[in-house]
């Protein structure tokens, strides 16, 4: 069979690519660090300091969970092999068909693998935090900053990332003004860091009568998160101005009857940072998580400082507006007339719509 030929092969390269990535993530290395935090929690005095047994608890559950999903892809590649030789032997069919999506399947894991490789940064491995806000477009750059929360969160949910809601202001009119949001998991930087910039967005306003077309922006930030017990940023609070407040929102549990919402500005030098919470129950569990964003927003303010230093580059922040931007969203690219819309509730969009523009406004007029 010639399926099964091609098939052999592509086995191979596969297998390749894998032990490839073993090599890159130290896998002999890493059984070694299980042992060792293995050896740690089996001492009787281990879980008397908290702090010290969550942080290893976790970092041994992310080795674990690397350390498996390396060698399940050595047992699936083995699998593989055998239902192909079966299917050889048996000159079955619908085995090969089975051979073949399995492959595909496994060749979808090992690249994933192969990606994880590429994250060798300080700070991939951490949690992430991330920070959305309304530019120039005044409502119409606020529901898109809305709508950029929605596609970051559901991305996040098909990473199997866990999403905490730390910080929201609802728009004037629609959409929101900001938000920010922890994200945990495996690599939840690493994979999340390169969206940090300026978002614009291209369509046909929802807000304009007149269905013009509208250009709006959005910026996002993302910082690493660092570990309660990190003593690597230390924070004099000599600098920072801490403000409380009522927490908007639907209450319950006192959430927004006392002033458990907690704001902290940073000043030192040129350098102003504000973050908030206002998600937790207590004024003091809203302390301790601006505790954590600010230090992670003072980490990436050194990194990108570093960043400028290797480039010899002495920059400033970007505005969120035109020329800023790091990536496009253009669903309307050219003046389009008001019927789209029906035409393509009645099913005609195809005959009626210019090949170029079929796609954007059927996204679009999908999204609505």
């Amino acid at each position: 069979m010639l399926e099964l030929e091609q098939y052999t092969q592509d086995l191979a390269g596969i297998r390749k690519s894998v032990l490839a990535a073993g090599e890159a993530l130290h896998i002999d290395h890493m059984k070694e660090q299980i042992d060792e935090l293995t050896e740690e929690m089996n001492q009787p005095e281990f879980w008397n300091d908290t702090a010290r047994s969550t942080s290893v608890n976790q970092k041994l559950g992310h080795l674990k969970n690397r350390l498996a999903h390396y060698e399940g892809l050595l047992a699936s590649a083995d699998d593989v092999e055998t239902m192909m030789e079966l299917a050889r032997e048996e000159n079955d069919e619908e085995m090969v068909r089975e051979a073949g999506e399995a492959l595909r399947e496994l060749k979808e894991k090992a690249d994933a693998l192969e990606l994880e490789t590429l994250m060798r940064g300080d700070y991939d491995d951490s949690d992430a935090v991330l920070s959305l806000h309304a530019g120039a477009g005044g409502t119409e750059a606020q529901d898109w900053t809305q709508m950029l929360y929605r596609m970051y969160t559901r991305y996040c949910e098909k990473m199997g990332f866990q999403v905490k809601l730390l910080d929201l202001l609802d728009g004037d009119e629609a959409g929101i003004k900001s938000v920010t949001f922890e994200v945990s998991g495996d690599h939840a930087y690493g994979y999340l860091r390169g969206e940090k910039g300026v978002h614009r967005l291209v369509r046909i306003s929802p807000f304009d009568s007149n269905a013009r077309r509208h250009t709006s922006f959005a910026s996002l930030d993302v910082a690493p998160m660092l570990a309660d017990d990190d003593g690597e940023i230390e924070i004099d609070m000599k600098y920072v101005r801490v403000d409380t407040y009522h927490s908007s929102g639907a209450g319950g549990q006192n959430v927004n009857k006392t002033s458990s919402a907690v704001r902290m500005t940073y000043v030192k030098d040129d350098v102003t940072i504000v973050v908030s919470c206002q998600t937790e129950r207590d004024q003091v569990q809203n302390r301790a998580t601006c505790i954590k964003m600010l230090k992670a927003r003072l980490l990436e303010l050194r990194e990108r400082e570093k960043e400028q230093q290797m480039a010899d580059i002495k920059g400033e922040m970007k505005k969120i507006e035109w020329g800023s931007q790091i990536r496009s969203y253009v669903f309307q690219p050219y003046t389009m007339v008001k019927d789209h819309r029906t035409n393509y509730e009645e099913g005609k969009i195809d005959d009626v719509m210019d090949g170029k523009l079929e796609g954007f406004v059927t996204a679009y007029l999908k999204m609505q």
